[in-house]
Order: C-alpha cells, then structure tokens, then sequence
C-alpha cells in the first residue's frame, strides 16, 4: 500500500464549515511528519469530530454521501469543557464513491444537550458546524498466528512506541494512550502480570486501560494541544467508539477551547 494521504475533494459541496481548510492544513502537516518518522497510516482518515447545533447541518450533508448515521445504535456522552455533549456516529461504506474521494472513514457529529453547552460553543467563535479533530488512523504491525495475548500484547507495545516516534516527530507533548482491549484480554488469567511489560516506563496518567466494547481493538491519542489532531489503531472493532474512552477524552483529553 502507498503511504499517501487522501482529503475529500468534494468537501464543500456537502459541508459548509468555515475552519475545515486550518484543520485539514494542520492535519496534513501531521501526517507528513507522521510518514517522515516512519509510522504508516491509511490514506482516509478514521474519523473527524464535527460539532454543530442543530446536528442534521452535518448529518444531511453525511447522509447525502452515503454515511449511515447512527450506525452502530449508540450514542456517546461527551463532557467537554464541563459541558455536556452527545456524540452520533455516521458510517461510510469503504466501497462507496465518497471513500474513493477522500472522505473519512466515520464522522463523529456532537451536540450541545442544552443551552449551556450551546452557548459556549459558539463563544469560542469557530463557527457552527466546526471541525473539533480529525484523526488519522496507524496501519497495526500485523503478525503470524499467535495466541491473543501474545497479539494484545504486541499491539500496545507497538502503539506504545508510536507514541512516543509521534511525539518526537510533532514536538508536542502525546496525549493519554487510550487503550480499549477485547473483554477476554482483560479477563485473561496472565493480564495483570503481563500488562506491566506491554506498557513500558510510562507512567500511569499518560495511560488508561480498558474493555472496548463490541469487541476488538482502538488504541488513540492526541499529537496537538487542545485535542485537534489525534492518531488511532482500529482492529476488528463493531462500533465507532469506546463509551469510557469517550468520556476520558472527552473530559480530559479535548477542550471546545483550542488556542
């Protein structure tokens, strides 16, 4: 596979959002230091994060292109800034026209539950719709036939890695390693005294740990301040995102304050 990067060519016909060209910029800057440091990434990106009120100024624009909107029968509580926020995931078909033009792999569209919310979105004078994160997503190190904890292993450690080729690369500090893992690694009887070694010498705020719901693998963090590049593993996952991670990000990780 060639390591280049693709952006919709297409963009402004379905969505009108007025930062979408700095976060494209900032992302293919990303993207260049990420392939000059040796990391390979799929040509689409994973997600992007769009917030809006209301949402259907994304999701009819998503729907238009062939996104399934709310494809994974879930919705994801987003305390962003104290502020409360639900996050609905559109899907785009890998075969579909929309793919082969650039478009991300998912959409994450965010709304404000209430007045509060909404008001402090648009005081930070991005826009509505704004772009909050786009996320490009690292091809695993894929391996021979393996147990699965030899395999879960091996992915963390190499993601553990990446983070830090990243974060050398951007010269921006590395966000929380989220590590969402299938329930049966965790319940491993050998988990807890293998993880240590899977980790390496980072410290425990810069990881948190936990079962990815539906199943499979999503490893991320964030490369630039205020949350608006972020980079992900994605392995046999069933749904857009993880619950808990959502929530650690979303409280921790991101702010709708992103100077």
């Amino acid at each position: 596979m060639q390591n280049k990067i693709k952006l919709p060519t297409n963009f402004t016909n379905y969505l009108k959002i007025d930062n979408a060209e700095l976060r494209f910029q900032e992302a293919t800057e990303v993207a260049n230091k990420v392939i000059a440091a040796g990391v390979e990434i799929y040509p689409n990106m994973d997600h992007a994060a769009i917030f809006c009120d209301p949402p259907h100024l994304v999701a009819g624009g998503l729907k238009q292109l062939g996104y399934v909107n709310g494809w994974d029968a879930r919705c994801y509580p987003s305390p962003v800034d104290g502020c409360d926020y639900i996050n609905v995931s559109a899907k785009l078909p890998s075969d579909s026209q929309a793919h082969k033009d650039g478009w991300f792999d998912y959409v994450a569209v965010v709304h404000p539950v209430d007045n509060t919310a909404r008001e402090h979105m648009l005081g930070q004078g991005y826009g509505n719709p704004f772009i909050h994160h786009l996320t490009w997503r690292i091809v695993p190190n894929m391996i021979g036939s393996v147990s699965d904890l030899s395999f879960a292993g091996h992915t963390v450690r190499f993601m553990v890695e990446k983070r830090k080729v990243i974060g050398d690369a951007i010269g921006d500090e590395p966000g929380t390693l989220i590590i969402a893992l299938p329930e049966h690694i965790m319940t491993h009887p050998q988990f807890e005294d293998t993880f240590p070694n899977w980790i390496g010498d980072l410290e425990p705020d810069e990881y948190q740990v936990e079962p990815m719901q539906g199943g499979g693998y999503l490893i991320q963090f964030f490369v630039l301040t205020g949350g608006r590049i972020e980079v992900a593993l994605r392995v046999d996952t069933t749904q857009t995102f993880n619950p808990k991670s959502v929530h650690k990000i979303s409280e921790d990780e991101i702010s709708a304050v992103q100077t």
